[in-house]
């Protein structure tokens, strides 16, 4: 199959972008496919923006993804899923955390946070997917599941087993939060079931 995933995955520093996309590519790559990724985190330490392109397939020669080509968009903050919905494809999927989180930038330059960003974003997209995903963390007992949450919530259009997904996040998530993170990753699958069989 010469099909190319692109999966773009955007948020605010410290939600665990970094950590989504590595278990992302990781498990691609245990699936046997050839993956590809490009990180911008620069400003993750002061609550700015970061991103990550993550693209795999029997071959891949560059991790940009390319403009309205994306599979999925998976935004661990309102504002960032509404700002990259024009990534997605016309079939792709657009996963949203419902939480908003005003970036340090909007108190000194003026910059005001979109109105309901969520309600713009289904104007953009076909295919898009609200979460509180934050929420459903604080229920398993760990504010920093929304990563493998979402995680979850994609992992029905990508062609990787449940098993490898498995052993992914058992190699890659912090010790001791091993159960918690399949937990989360269990609900995020549970929500998009529910979402395509509304």
């Amino acid at each position: 199959m010469d099909k190319i995933y692109n999966i773009l995955i955007v948020g605010v520093g410290g939600q665990g972008v970094i950590l989504a996309s590595e278990l992302l590519s990781e498990a691609a790559m245990a699936s046997g496919f050839d993956a590809k990724k490009s990180e911008v985190h620069g400003m993750s330490q002061r609550g700015g923006v970061v991103s990550s392109h993550i693209r795999f397939g029997k071959k891949v020669f560059s991790p940009l993804i390319p403009e309205n080509q994306a599979d999925a968009v998976l935004a661990f903050e309102a504002a960032e899923g509404l700002r990259w919905a024009h990534q997605v494809s016309d079939t792709g999927l657009l996963v949203i955390n419902d939480q908003q989180i005003v970036p340090p930038i909007a108190f000194t330059k003026g910059v005001e946070y979109p109105e309901d960003p969520i309600g713009q974003a289904k104007k953009q997209s076909k295919r898009v997917l609200a979460i509180n995903a934050l929420e459903i963390a604080h229920k398993i007992g760990n504010p920093k599941l929304v990563n493998t949450i979402l995680i979850g919530a994609i992992s029905q259009e990508l062609p990787i087993s449940p098993e490898i997904w498995e052993k992914t996040m058992r190699r890659l998530v912090p010790r001791g939060t091993e159960e918690q993170n399949l937990a989360g990753f269990a609900e995020g699958v549970k929500l998009t079931r529910e979402e395509v069989t509304a």
